[in-house]
């Protein structure tokens, strides 16, 4: 009895461990967020990432390919979707809200760990210094283009310093769900720029 007595104080300690942590996370802090939420959230990273690289790949490729290209791309975006909601909920009565944590599941404690972070990680960083440069390139662009016969030239480097401070403001937030407007924003300037 006593055995069965410490496993049920261990899984009782567990769970009011991870809701500690989910409570103090900002992603998982509420699960009040509506449908049109993750709706933004998804078309922001989705055709957003996609955008910017459109006319480039567009001239690069021709018509053919590159529209053989982006048809390809939203067919496997898509797909992974569909695996990322299939595997949210793949073991009954758990939920796996973090990728390390399915990645656990996959491959054990310790091994999941070693094999998602990194990858998490790189990725992670990967996309925040190209939307950082992008972002700053784009924005000495239009400097450039305002001030034609204006004052001294701006440096790119200040350009991509200020862009950055743009994202870092709201890092402040409370949660995810709380930058749903700027998602609505960006998912708007994104549908606009394709048509």
């Amino acid at each position: 009895m006593g055995a069965e007595g410490d496993s049920a104080t261990d899984s009782v300690k567990k769970a009011a461990e991870e809701k500690a942590l989910n409570d103090w996370l900002p992603v998982t802090s509420s699960r009040d967020a509506k449908w049109w939420y993750s709706a933004f959230h998804n078309v922001t990273a989705m055709v957003g990432a996609g955008v910017l690289g459109l006319p480039y790949a567009m001239s690069e490729l021709g018509w053919g390919p590159g529209i053989t290209v982006m048809i390809l791309s939203w067919v496997i975006t898509l797909y992974t979707l569909w695996q990322m909601v299939e595997m949210h909920e793949c073991v009954p009565g758990k939920r796996f809200d973090r990728y390390h944590e399915l990645g656990q599941e996959a491959f054990g404690k310790k091994r999941g760990l070693w094999i998602v972070v990194p990858q998490q990680l790189i990725v992670e960083v990967g996309v925040n210094i190209v939307y950082m440069v992008t972002g700053g390139k784009s924005l000495k662009k239009a400097i450039d283009t305002l001030s034609p016969h204006g004052g001294p030239p701006i440096k790119t480097t200040y350009c991509i310093m200020m862009f950055a401070g743009i994202p870092s403001s709201s890092d402040a937030s409370q949660n995810f769900n709380s930058i749903s407007v700027v998602s609505f924003i960006a998912a708007v300037m994104s549908i606009w720029y394709v048509n």
